[in-house]
């Protein structure tokens, strides 16, 4: 191969242009998700889950399949890095046996170790500090809905809640790739990383965008494009939840909240959703949600991010079809 090896470790492990070739790409296959298959043989992808998974299973699975290849689920409870064998030997094995590696787990450092050592490309699909693919099926499902790829730049997008976690820091650098006007919402304690917030606004002064950090959850949502909110409590917190949740009920999104973005503003989660506590059942199954989209856009925005990634590592851009 004599292309650049590339990977998603973090949403700004790519440009404006970048991210809107990936999503030009999400858009074909949302249109025939048979557009482009780049594993065939089958070549497998590695796709590793060190937390339970639902959405990020099924469609890394079943994308991979439709990519032609061959899907290879490990779970941590039936690998050897479960019990401890080191990150750098798992990607050294798995390297010259996969031509791609996906991987759930837990700090942001595991995935990186994985790309140190990868000789194919590495996806974050999912550490607690990012979760690119989400941002990625987010913006694909904006674009189904307001417009396009094309339209995706200048669009306000609000997340209230638990600010400090994976997907506010990748609201943050993601809209700030896209050139979208971000702005998230919690309460003192819950607020992102200085240092995230500081890279988000350098990367939006290039793209045209802007960041908002705020502990008001109306002045985030005003005039918002699409809004967007997450479970308050983390996998394994879930015996926490009464003490854990009480910070976050002023940015429950309800009718009230709702009602100050823009009448046609789109709702998104990236799920599971408890009803009653981040978002009332009348909004996420209100005509405003779009959150079964989003949940089946997972499946071709990652298709996207694969096969943009190894026709990098390939240097075969034929492989994006008209895209390219």
């Amino acid at each position: 191969m004599t292309g650049q090896l590339r990977h998603m470790l973090r949403d700004d492990d790519v440009n404006h242009e970048e991210q809107k070739q990936i999503l030009e790409l999400g858009m074909r296959f949302r249109e025939n998700r048979f557009y482009s298959r780049p594993f065939e043989g089958p070549q497998a992808v590695a796709v590793l889950f060190d937390k339970p998974s639902t959405r990020t299973r099924s469609s890394f699975s079943i994308g991979v399949a439709e990519l032609g290849g061959y899907p290879l689920v490990i779970d941590k409870s039936s690998s050897q890095l479960g019990r401890g064998e080191p990150v750098a030997d798992t990607a050294r094995v798995l390297t010259h046996m996969a031509y791609g590696i996906v991987w759930r787990t837990f700090g942001q450092d595991r995935v990186e170790e994985m790309a140190k050592y990868a000789t194919c490309p590495v996806v974050n699909a999912l550490t607690d500090q990012f979760h690119p693919c989400q941002i990625l099926a987010d913006f694909l499902t904006i674009a189904q809905f307001r417009g396009g790829v094309d339209a995706l730049k200048g669009k306000t997008i609000a997340y209230v809640g638990d600010a400090a976690n994976n997907m506010s820091n990748s609201y943050l650098l993601g809209g700030a790739v896209a050139g979208m006007h971000v702005r998230v919402a919690g309460p003192y304690g819950y607020l992102p990383d200085p240092a995230i917030v500081a890279d988000a606004e350098r990367i939006a002064a290039e793209n045209g965008g802007s960041v908002l950090v705020t502990t008001d959850a109306r002045e985030a949502v005003r005039d918002a494009d699409c809004v967007f909110t997450d479970t308050w409590v983390s996998m394994g917190e879930e015996a926490e939840y009464a003490i854990r949740s009480k910070p976050f009920w002023n940015y429950q999104v309800n009718d009230e909240l709702m009602a100050l973005a823009k009448p046609d503003a789109l709702f998104q989660h990236c799920l599971p959703a408890y009803r009653g506590k981040e978002v009332t059942a009348s909004v996420i199954d209100g005509p405003q949600s779009v959150v079964w989209d989003e949940a089946e856009n997972r499946l071709h925005a990652q298709k996207a991010l694969l096969t943009w990634l190894i026709a990098q590592q390939r240097d075969d851009m034929s492989l994006l079809g008209d895209v390219a």
